[in-house]
């Protein structure tokens, strides 16, 4: 992929996960943001922690080559009492993209989920679905982004990019 042009920049979203963690390159600059590509990393489930966490660095290393954004916007980790073993596996996805971006020399970002969803679509404790037909909207996308890591991808980096 071509680098972005000078008088724009781009903006990596990724929404962690153990299995499947959700990325989208938005460049801003232009007359509106706009999308340059975005997608999911998968593990295979039945693979060891090691192998799942090193496939996700080696993705992530590849996409960042490719991408080259100039800034990384991550999901915070958030614990609720109720789940601690699912920020716990986010935790370990995390801490392999932050790892990713610091071996690549790239700024990094935290948002928390509830800002990202109160600048996208008023409420914080928005639905995946209010999320997806929100981006749906942002970049008149003809059809849901899918899965919904993507779309929460893509809302980190609209978010973060419009902070910039």
């Amino acid at each position: 992929m071509p680098p972005v042009q000078p008088n724009r920049y781009r903006v990596l979203g990724i929404d962690p996960g153990l299995h499947v963690t959700g990325y989208g390159a938005v460049d801003f600059g232009g007359r509106e943001p706009a999308i340059a590509e975005a997608g999911t990393l998968r593990t295979v489930p039945r693979a060891d922690m090691p192998a799942r966490l090193l496939q996700i660095h080696a993705d992530l290393a590849e996409i960042l080559a490719e991408l080259r954004p100039d800034l990384v916007a991550i999901e915070q980790l958030y614990a609720h009492y109720k789940h601690p073993r699912t920020a716990i596996l986010m935790g370990h996805a995390r801490g392999i993209v932050l790892l990713a971006c610091r071996q690549a020399g790239i700024a990094v970002r935290n948002l928390a989920a509830t800002h990202v969803k109160k600048s996208l679509t008023g409420n914080g404790h928005a639905s995946k679905l209010q999320v997806q037909r929100a981006i749906q909207a942002a970049f008149r996308l003809k059809d849901l982004p899918q899965p919904p890591d993507v779309a929460d991808a893509l809302a980190i980096a609209l978010c973060a990019g419009r902070r910039q």
